[in-house]
């Protein structure tokens, strides 16, 4: 795998970055964290050399001086929002995210539950806390937010939420999804801070957009088909423009509150330090891309995986059809077609050739491997013994798992676990070649292949299990399918 992203160069800017914020506003800085903390594999897609957990490991070299702050949102306790990657819900995944953060040696202060008006999942979900020892504060609903500055800053608005008692210089405000209230948790400790005569200010790190690269830069497109569901839209930061007479990406909701923004930062502070959102943000991924070529390439690659994720999303009535309006204009504007993901063909012609659902793995050396649906294997688990063939330099008529270890395990399915289907999926396939490692060196030899799949490439004709989904993924193999149903009785069952 080529690496267009300098990850040890970034984690160094970036720390760098936020002490240099740190020391602009004298005793304390309330830093909001957006995007993923952990397992970014977004960013490490579409700039290839970026880790999955870069932004805690910058952030381990601040922890002696940063203390975590997670805000939620009562009204997603109410609701029992759930994170759609994870299948948990918004206040699980807060209980995640401490226990997370304490292994790794962070100090988490406090959680703050916004938008508080005694809930009941809220307040039992407040009594759970505090009962484990984890201080918990309360934000409330202010009239006119965000707009109506007057209402705001004021013993009425900011004055009524409780004050977040922190003890170190560097405060993380990070939160289980988007809406839990993260800028208006930081913007109410400044108003709290001031009033108790500490110098505090207030800061934005979000990989994306990267606001040093052009608007119509591919790892910029990728971003924009990244959040289809939101109404997030790249643009050009018209404040930075005005001040600098340089341009800037950002995005429209950072653009639009702006205004407001600094109106309210001139109300705590006495006068606002930015001159534009981009100001706000600390972000330095820009300045560790190495190899532009790659992450152009890699961003692309993500932009097409994005139309075919969107296109599945609509189809299951999770995305409105407008969602897939947006990717195919996306995809016309950095002029991709669906050919331009070498797995795609590969897949359907074995499709087309065989008759029933198929699937292919691209290798990282380029190398196309394809699978069949067959008597004893699911077209995506036949694809992945494949690859593990190729990768390990086994003949393919050498058969690596027993038929007398699979059929076992089919009348299982079939017999006793209720199971229509009695072909092994790709978790299935794993466990048996495992366990015919035991005693076959080349199922020992194709299974040590496995890290070697990291970052291949693989396509379905069909619409995969869940199961199968979620196995390909944690072998680190980026996943897309045909928005198409193996049967009608599966539109049933979804």
């Amino acid at each position: 795998m080529k690496i267009g992203f300098d990850n040890k160069k970034y984690l160094e800017m970036q720390s760098a970055k936020i002490l240099e914020r740190i020391s602009m506003f004298g005793d304390k800085l309330y830093l909001e964290f957006g995007g993923k903390l952990f397992d970014d594999y977004h960013a490490s897609r579409v700039l290839p050399g970026f880790e999955p957990d870069s932004k805690i490991k910058m952030l381990s070299q601040l922890k002696d001086k940063a203390e975590i702050v997670i805000a939620i949102n009562a009204n997603h306790i109410e609701k029992n929002k759930t994170r759609s990657d994870l299948g948990i819900t918004y206040d699980t995944e807060v209980l995640r995210l401490i226990d997370i953060f304490r292994s790794r040696g962070f100090y988490v202060g406090s959680v703050v539950l916004t938008r508080f008006a005694d809930q009941p999942s809220a307040t039992a979900f407040k009594k759970r806390l505090e009962n484990s020892g984890i201080k918990v504060y309360r934000h409330y609903t202010i009239e006119g937010y965000p707009y109506d500055v007057e209402k705001i800053v004021c013993e009425d608005g900011f004055g009524k939420n409780e004050y977040i008692a922190t003890t170190r210089p560097l405060v993380v405000v990070t939160a289980p999804g988007p809406g839990s209230g993260k800028m208006a948790t930081c913007l109410s400790q400044l108003y709290h801070e001031n009033k108790h005569g500490i110098k505090a200010g207030y800061a934005k790190y979000e990989t994306f957009p990267i606001w040093n690269l052009p608007l119509s830069h591919p790892v910029n497109v990728a971003y924009e088909a990244a959040t289809a569901d939101l109404d997030d839209v790249n643009m050009i930061d018209p404040f930075h423009l005005e001040a600098y007479g340089k341009m800037a990406v950002n995005y429209n909701r950072d653009v639009e509150i702006f205004p407001v923004l600094s109106v309210m930062m001139a109300r705590i502070l006495g006068s606002s330090p930015y001159k534009s959102p981009t100001d706000m943000g600390v972000n330095m991924a820009g300045y560790c891309i190495v190899d532009d070529e790659v992450c152009s390439y890699a961003s692309k690659q993500e932009i097409i995986r994005r139309y075919y994720a969107t296109r599945l999303d609509v189809l299951k009535g999770l995305l409105p059809k407008d969602a897939e309006t947006k990717l195919d204009v996306l995809m016309q504007k950095m002029q991709l077609t669906i050919n331009d993901r070498a797995v795609v063909a590969a897949a359907l012609q074995k499709e087309a050739a065989t008759g029933l659902p198929a699937a292919a793995i691209q290798l990282n050396d380029g190398r196309m491997v394809t699978g069949k649906t067959g008597t004893l294997l699911g077209a995506s688990a036949a694809a992945l013994l494949n690859a593990l063939k190729v990768l390990g330099g086994i003949d393919d008529s050498i058969p690596i798992i027993s038929s007398a270890v699979i059929e076992p395990i089919q009348r299982l399915k079939v017999e006793h676990m209720g199971s229509a289907n009695p072909r092994l999926h790709t978790d299935e396939i794993l466990l048996s070649l495992a366990v015919s490692a035991v005693t076959n060196p080349t199922a020992a030899h194709a299974l040590r292949q496995l890290d070697k799949l990291k970052g291949a490439e693989f396509h379905s004709s069909v619409i995969l299990s869940h199961v199968d989904t979620k196995t390909l993924k944690k072998l680190g193999i980026h996943v897309t399918s045909e928005a198409k149903y193996k049967s009608s009785m599966e539109i049933y069952l979804k």
